[in-house]
């Protein structure tokens, strides 16, 4: 089995961060790194500009993690709350997957692709959870999710549409009895 070198563009997994040369099978540079532009051949005749490309690489690094940074101390006192149906036991019809989450943190205005979502296995019952997520390389957070009743009002947290229309519905009920 032959190995290669290549030049990372991306951060892989089990692999290296982006800017290494690492010695990869032949295959695996061939049929995953290279088609996915995840990754250039590190051959003798391009050794300069690769050299040159992985500077800007560091360069770009720095920045993102700074600015992943700057967003983990946005994201840190945010909290996802989710409405699911759910039975008698808390065990939730359904669950909240990363792709859940992902969606709610791209309604709140923060762009975070799904796979940067640590989660485990998707969330299948109620309850607070702490879910790690992968801003950058070297910068993870905990973030807050709770997963509530839909549908269930506890008594005394009505909501101010909710106290309104259990007023106007008491308010008929008296104008019937009165009529009758």
């Amino acid at each position: 089995m032959g190995h290669t070198k290549v030049l990372l563009r991306e951060d892989v997994d089990d692999l290296g961060a982006r800017g290494e040369i690492v010695r990869v099978r032949a295959g695996y540079a061939r049929n995953y790194l290279l088609p996915r532009k995840l990754a250039v051949e590190a051959t003798t005749g391009n050794v300069k500009g690769i050299e040159q490309e992985r500077e800007a690489l560091l360069k770009k690094e720095a920045k993102e993690r700074a600015t992943a940074e700057s967003q983990s101390q946005q994201m840190g006192s945010l909290v996802l709350e989710f409405k699911r149906k759910a039975g008698e036991q808390g065990a939730l019809y359904g669950s909240v997957t990363s792709m859940d989450l992902a969606e709610a943190l791209k309604e709140r205005g923060y762009e975070i692709d799904r796979h940067r979502i640590h989660l485990r296995e998707p969330l299948k019952r109620l309850g607070e959870y702490a879910v790690p997520v992968r801003l950058h390389r070297e910068v993870t957070i905990d973030l807050q999710v709770k997963v509530v009743p839909e549908g269930e009002v506890i008594v005394g947290h009505l909501s101010p549409e909710q106290e309104a229309e259990l007023a106007r519905q008491a308010a008929a009920n008296e104008e019937e009895t009165a009529s009758e």
